[in-house]
């Protein structure tokens, strides 16, 4: 039994006549009948009574029917599904972001751009530290990565910035500087900082350690925070300052306070990674709408 005969039937018993069912299947008559009465004779029943005018079901072919119809369905459904996952516009794409970079506007706007293009397409996330994004990377587990740069092990992915943005101090707001309008990493020596674990994202890391110790303050007791967001709520406790990307001013808590650094040269890329090889046509897809956001920020700026 073929597929085309299940169709040939269904279109026989909605229409119930031979002629209508051919011009809508598009072939004629005679070859009709005769893949009709095929499929009878394998069956061993007929599923329909010849009369006059038109053509009526046997109660085998009412049950035949249903069950016809059922297997076209899911067959047509098998058929425009993996059409739209070779397409790109459905089926899955697996997302991972490092901590904060979700918060960043253009990766909000890049995510809604996706949902609004291809709403077919199941988006799947998690948010992990740098070290494990480019593991899961690298052995397929994520199709893509928003990721904070620098970062070493990112250099062995394509990678596209989305922003770039600079780093700022966050204070307690009862913090005797929370006045500020902008602060220097000098004014801080000798309170205490508030710092990510540096697996989290070591290249990161090492540049604020850097900054600080160009400005003449030694971090020398540090205290960890899971992740950069994290780090606010111990600075709303008093625990100490950090150092986070400017994105993070989106958390609006009433007992921190956000600070420029003078003469700031401690700065932070926010970038889509992928792998080199082969990228699904759904990360193909997702480079494309970066490469629309883009553009469109050139032309409105």
């Amino acid at each position: 039994m073929e597929l085309r005969h299940l169709r040939y039937f269904v279109a026989v018993a909605q229409t119930q006549n031979f002629t209508r069912a051919a011009e809508m299947l598009g072939i004629s008559q005679p070859p009709l009948s005769q893949q009709i009465l095929r499929l009878e004779r394998e069956i061993g029943t007929p599923l329909l009574k010849r009369l006059t005018r038109g053509v009526a079901l046997t109660e085998a072919g009412s049950a035949f029917y249903q069950d016809a119809c059922q297997i076209v369905a899911l067959a047509d459904h098998a058929l425009e599904k993996a059409r739209g996952i070779a397409r790109g516009i459905s089926g899955q794409l697996s997302l991972g972001f490092a901590s904060s970079v979700a918060f960043h506007p253009a990766v909000f706007q890049l995510l809604r751009d996706v949902r609004a293009r291809y709403p077919a397409l199941e988006l799947l996330t998690r948010e992990e530290n740098m070290a494990s994004l480019m593991e899961d990377l690298q052995d397929g587990l994520l199709d893509a990565a928003f990721i904070r740069l620098p970062c070493e092990s990112s250099k062995a992915f394509n990678l596209k910035v989305i922003a770039t943005e600079r780093m700022l101090i966050a204070l307690s707001a009862s913090h005797p500087l929370s006045g500020s309008p902008s602060l220097s990493l000098s004014q801080l020596i000798g309170e205490q900082m508030i710092m990510f674990p540096r697996e989290v994202a070591p290249s990161l890391y090492e540049l604020v350690i850097s900054s600080c110790l160009r400005a003449g303050f030694h971090p020398d007791a540090l205290l960890q925070s899971p992740q950069i967001a994290s780090s606010l709520g111990m600075v709303a406790a008093g625990c100490g300052f950090s150092i986070v990307p400017e994105s993070m001013t989106c958390i609006s808590h009433p007992h921190v306070r956000f600070h420029p650094i003078s003469g700031n040269t401690l700065f932070t890329d926010v970038a889509l990674a992928w792998r080199r090889n082969n990228p699904s046509v759904a990360v193909r897809h997702l480079i494309g709408l970066l490469a629309e956001q883009q553009e469109t920020g050139k032309s409105t700026s």
